[in-house]
């Protein structure tokens, strides 16, 4: 148990120490990337990567199963052995068939990514294409020892590899660009970095973990049972792929690859919020599972306080972030991160940004559904935000390009995760929601000396320059810092920055 405790312990800070440095890794490398690479290049390489990133649907939701299976069998090894056997033969085959789909695509680039691209930029998109299908390949079989390093709850190991994966990937990558080197090179060394995660983990949970597995006995009923399970996922995954992904398409098809990689630099800054929000809840996965699977019908309780417990950091965290880039954000993204061509990101960004905090405070839920087996309402749910999405995009991207794109998207969310969704946690999972929002809200006060500051940056600093800029940002930083601290955090949140508190598993 000391060791679970600590293992968790040390997930979460190593979680916050590998998101930093993929931040700052993102910071560095991305604005040298996508000046390298050229606005056309860097749209056709966001295009390409959005598209193939379809072929992961393959999983069929059956990683997102297999944590609650594994909470399910881990006091019976025999059939634990079997659930491994089972997961491994599935996912090999699946991996397969990921292969032979993306190589039948790549016969059609032009029908896939639209009329507007040049004949050139066609024939890289192919060539672009088909070694991302193997990189997706290899991931398909990777992701199952994941699931399994998740399960045992080995958090320090995977943080690690995760942190080296990501500080080699930029390390490769950026000599190659400068000696020349365009978007075929880049995805050629993440398919390699995505080879050696796959070798190492298989390693870690066959000779550290010694996992059991066993292929003489393929149980049907146990398939079966999985897949009810994994169908609603594998629905929530496509309608995923297509809130995040479909905007590229349609600017591919109404705009061209410039206004993608607008969208794309936008999806990037979203993503880096998406990665803090993650941060904490992904390493409380398995804590939720085993909620689910011990305390049966009492989990009401526990549920809520750690879903309350969980928004507060994460509402506390990404409220620096959105007052951080609404200041500052414009000025980064054009003199540091992009350059002047990408302007109208800033907007799209924020349209991506706003709208998804209330689903990033409330992410712990999705495990939630995924352990209690009632995740069915989220997707249908979803389903509905996508084709409203798409509805609403098309339109207005072609009106307004990144922007319009990245506006269908805020109005989708907006409906389905902040008011749908928070009803049906309520009512249907139990989780005491007025006491959630109670909670968020108690943090007001250490927004109100934040909120002055950007006010007065906004409307009184002119970012002249770099020193000027950093200053300015430096100093929303300790007054968001210090005013949180002070006037926003429980005992218990300011012993965790102090780095006292010890956090409890049950």
């Amino acid at each position: 148990m000391r060791e679970i405790k600590n293992q968790l312990k040390a997930g979460v800070v190593l979680s916050y120490v590998s998101t930093a440095i993929t931040i700052v890794i993102q910071l560095i490398y991305m604005p040298v990337m996508i000046r390298l690479l050229g606005k056309s290049e860097y749209g056709l390489y966001s295009l390409v990567s959005s598209v193939v990133g379809y072929l992961s649907l393959f999983s069929f939701g059956f990683t997102g199963a297999y944590l609650r299976f594994f909470a399910k069998f881990y006091s019976n090894k025999e059939k634990l052995a079997s659930l491994n056997g089972m997961f491994f033969t599935l996912f090999s085959i699946l991996a397969v068939l990921a292969t032979i789909s993306g190589i039948v695509l790549s016969f059609f680039p032009e029908q896939i990514f639209g009329s507007k691209l040049s004949d050139s930029e066609i024939s890289k998109a192919r060539i672009l294409m088909l070694i991302l299908v193997i990189n997706i390949a290899i991931a398909l079989i990777s992701s199952i020892f994941d699931s399994i390093v998740a399960a045992y709850e080995q958090f320090v190991f995977q943080r690690i590899l995760g942190l080296a994966s990501v500080l080699i990937n930029p390390f490769v990558c950026l000599p190659l660009l400068l000696m020349g080197y365009g978007s075929v090179m880049i995805v050629v060394v993440t398919t390699v970095v995505t080879l050696v995660r796959f070798v190492v983990n298989a390693w870690f949970c066959f000779s550290i973990i010694k996992i059991p597995i066993s292929f003489q006995k393929f149980h049907w009923s146990l398939l079966k049972e999985v897949a009810v399970f994994s169908s609603f996922l594998f629905l929530n995954m496509i309608i995923d792929q297509i809130n995040w992904n479909v905007d590229k398409l349609i600017l591919g098809h109404t705009s061209g690859t410039e206004e993608i990689a607008v969208y794309g630099v936008a999806s990037q800054i979203n993503g880096l919020f998406n990665t803090f929000s993650i941060t904490i809840s992904s390493v409380f996965a398995p804590r939720v599972n085993h909620i689910a699977a011990q305390d049966g019908n009492d989990y009401q309780l526990e549920f809520t306080k750690l879903m309350a417990k969980i928004g507060r950091i994460q509402w506390m965290i990404l409220g620096l972030l959105t007052g951080g880039f609404i200041v500052f954000g414009k000025y980064f993204i054009v003199h540091i991160f992009a350059g002047k061509g990408y302007a109208a990101a800033y907007t799209a960004a924020l349209f991506l940004v706003i709208p998804a905090l209330i689903p990033l405070i409330q992410n712990i839920a999705v495990e939630m559904q995924r352990a209690l087996n009632k995740h069915q309402f989220r997707t249908i749910i979803y389903l509905i935000m996508t084709i409203c999405n798409v509805g609403i995009s098309i339109p207005l991207a072609s009106e307004w390009g990144a922007i319009g794109a990245a506006m269908g998207t805020a109005f989708s969310f907006l409906i389905g995760n902040g008011l749908i969704l928070n009803i049906f946690y309520h009512k249907v999972l139990k989780i005491n929601m007025i006491f959630f929002w109670k909670e968020i809200l108690k943090t007001w006060k250490g927004f109100l000396v934040p909120s002055i500051v950007a006010v007065f940056i906004i409307r009184c600093v002119v970012f002249e320059n770099l020193k000027i800029f950093l200053v300015s940002a430096i100093i929303f930083v300790i007054i968001y810092g210090a005013s949180i601290l002070i006037f926003s955090c429980n005992e218990e949140e300011k012993n965790l920055i102090f780095g006292m508190t010890k956090w409890k598993r049950r």
